[in-house]
């Protein structure tokens, strides 16, 4: 179900949902959840059932019941677009996790208004800096620091015998870079090219898998 990344000091544990949970800070780190895209899907005549868009919320719960963190870190893309029926699900989902402290960092889907999130006790910023990271929605080079971004929908492709191949979204970590997957269960994937030192850990059946000796020995 997960797996444990160490960067320096620094340690993550990589859950199957897509989180990424921050040991040193005690902090929980999500990425391009999307929440009401479904719905916006709905309104505009493409029948996707309804239930797929209460997966974002179950897997929500289940993650921060397993990591029980004292503060959610959002990067972006919380929503998909403007409000709907899954602005109140969420609100109803902050109001029974209100001991955690919860903040976005706005995303380029993130046009609902700041002050709407405010309500909610839910703080909005462009990007957050401590001495050893460096979190942001769109993915940024940094010499000094870890980023951790999101934004890009990371996968890869693994191919076996034959025509058989696997497309797989994945945490993908190069030299200062943790790009995490995407968490919403209604998004796609774009395809990256693991060079020989970068890390990739792929998600499957429910389970973290480290994938870099593959791609290793494609070079």
């Amino acid at each position: 179900m997960t797996t444990l990344l160490k960067y320096n000091q620094l340690e993550f544990v990589l859950h199957y949902s897509g989180a990424a949970f921050w040991k040193n800070g005690n902090c929980l780190l999500i990425a391009d959840v999307h929440l009401g895209k479904v719905a916006h899907f709905r309104k505009n005549g493409l029948a996707v059932p309804a239930a797929v868009g209460l997966v974002n919320f179950e897997l929500l719960e289940e993650v921060l019941s397993f990591f029980n963190p004292k503060s959610v870190i959002y990067l972006g893309d919380l929503f998909h677009s403007k409000t709907n029926n899954d602005w109140r699900a969420f609100s109803a989902f902050i109001e029974r996790n209100a001991e955690q402290k919860h903040v976005l960092v706005a995303g380029n889907h993130d046009i609902i208004s700041e002050s709407h999130y405010k309500k909610l006790g839910i703080e909005v910023v462009s990007e957050i800096e401590t001495h050893e990271l460096l979190l942001t929605h769109h993915p940024t080079e940094t010499d000094s620091k870890l980023n951790i971004c999101g934004h890009i929908h990371p996968g890869v492709l693994l191919r076996g015998a034959g025509r058989q191949s696997l497309r797989l979204p994945c945490f993908f970590q190069s030299q200062n870079q943790l790009i995490l997957p995407a968490f919403g269960v209604f998004t796609g994937k774009y395809i990256l090219e693991p060079t020989a030192t970068d890390r990739v850990f792929a998600i499957a059946q429910r389970e973290v898998l480290d994938v870099s000796a593959y791609f290793q020995n494609q070079v």
